[in-house]
């Protein structure tokens, strides 16, 4: 399904032909500011074979700052990773180094899970 064609609610077929679809307008998000956001660090290894992942969760804002943030965590552990339904992934276990640096930017962020 292509992406202009997601916010269609309700019906999925009709035909009375002066029919027109309702779409949701999605509000913008403004982002927080870094000393409201409340992030969460963890691990995960479900569905990736076994390889460890740093995920960090909790961002409320746009996609645009959440790319920025999460390109910003890649360059500092030196690793691969991706931003992907509003988390960030981080290939390898890096939440030590992740928490310093965001409290060092000013967010509110804490280890999650084991």
């Amino acid at each position: 399904m292509s992406n202009k064609n997601k916010n269609i609610t309700g019906v999925v077929y009709s035909t009375d032909t002066n029919f027109s679809y309702e779409i949701e307008h999605e509000e913008s998000a403004s982002t927080l500011p870094n000393n409201q956001q409340n992030l969460k660090i963890f691990l995960d290894k479900k569905n990736r074979a076994g390889k460890v992942v740093s995920a960090v969760n909790g961002f409320i804002g746009t996609d645009d700052d959440l790319n920025t943030l999460g390109s910003s965590l890649k360059k500092l552990c030196g690793v691969g990773g991706t931003v992907k339904d509003g988390e960030i992934l981080i290939q390898g276990e890096f939440r030590d180094k992740i928490l310093a640096h965001l409290i060092k930017l000013g967010y509110k962020a804490k280890k999650a899970g084991g």
